[in-house]
């Protein structure tokens, strides 16, 4: 058998990525029937269709399913070779990384990180991908330099935690509830909930926080990430708990109210970046997370300046147990 040709692997990973010739084809920057004649190229190759007809769309044979992962990890190497070097140079690079986060993250750390690229590395450019566009396939997680998410969720690579945040409630400020000298847990429980979605199988600090309640709240409104909450509660009858920074970020120039829970009772978040063990030599990917790290550090003295800002009240939580605390 001859010797696979290395300039169909990008071909290659696209199919199987799109499980489409023309998505692939526009995704490479080529014709379509050249997107075609390398796939055809592919197919006798492997002796093997890796594209089938599945109704109006294509899905993978087993062995594309198998090849999938094995070219993931062929291409990341290739890409290794062509840009790692022994010596980085964050002031002269033109290097291009790429960071998946949640939209929380994204909205918290694009401004202290974006200061630090201006004085540092005005050449280097960094993409945040949202998590809702990519897989924790632990076989093709290498493709992005660093992901920063939540703690307690086996996200895959070596990780450090970056910061720590609290989840609080918020409601319009001209919510009548507001108005209860003795607010409590269970009061914010009756009004209608706006949740942040992630997926089926994952739940937020915020979510299990009512669970210690033994109630469960009536769901009005659920929406991807929780970016959007705040705004959504804003001029309803809602509440929502988001994180502290998020809330305090977003209430400049909102009509929210903030509702804080007891420390001994809050729901914790503790965020953390994580990188493919192959990265850990790499200078470049060295410098970014310590860009990273120094950007979250920056994260509460900006909430210091917002703080003024919000209208703050604390809740008791009448018939909790002392020291329960939520962790993510």
């Amino acid at each position: 058998m001859k010797n696979l040709d290395i300039n169909l692997l990008p071909v290659l990973q696209s199919l199987l990525r799109m499980r489409n010739v023309t998505r692939a084809a526009d995704t490479l920057g080529l014709s379509q029937p050249a997107t075609s004649a390398a796939l055809s190229r592919l197919r006798r190759y492997f002796d093997d269709e890796l594209l089938v007809r599945a109704g109006r769309g294509y899905e993978l044979t087993p062995l594309a399913q198998d090849l999938q992962p094995l070219v993931e990890s062929a291409m990341h190497a290739i890409d290794r070779v062509s840009t790692i070097k022994s010596q980085f140079n964050p002031a002269t690079s033109d290097r291009k990384f790429v960071i998946v986060a949640s939209d929380y993250v994204a909205a918290m750390l694009v401004e202290p990180l974006r200061a630090i690229l201006r004085l540092e590395a005005p050449g280097v450019s960094v993409e945040i991908m949202p998590t809702s566009a990519t897989s924790w396939d632990r076989s093709t997680h290498g493709r992005w330099d660093l992901i920063v998410g939540p703690m307690g969720y086996d996200l895959p690579g070596h990780g450090k935690p970056v910061f720590r945040d609290s989840f609080v409630a918020v409601l319009d400020a001209g919510n009548p509830i507001l108005e209860k000298s003795d607010l409590s847990a269970q009061d914010l429980l009756k009004l209608p909930q706006a949740v942040g979605y992630f997926g089926n199988e994952i739940r937020t600090p915020g979510d299990q926080f009512w669970d210690i309640l033994g109630q469960a709240p009536s769901i009005a409104a659920r929406v991807q990430g929780l970016l959007s909450l705040p705004l959504l509660v804003e001029g309803t009858d809602l509440v929502a708990l988001v994180p502290r920074m998020l809330a305090y970020k977003y209430s400049r120039g909102t009509n929210l109210a903030i509702v804080d829970f007891p420390v001994e009772h809050e729901a914790a978040l503790v965020e953390a970046m994580f990188w493919h063990t192959n990265r850990d030599d790499d200078p470049a990917n060295s410098w970014l997370r310590s860009v990273v790290q120094r950007a979250c550090k920056k994260l509460h003295e900006i909430l210091e300046t917002l703080t003024p800002e919000v209208r703050h009240a604390s809740i008791g939580l009448a018939g909790m147990p002392d020291g329960r605390e939520i962790n993510s």
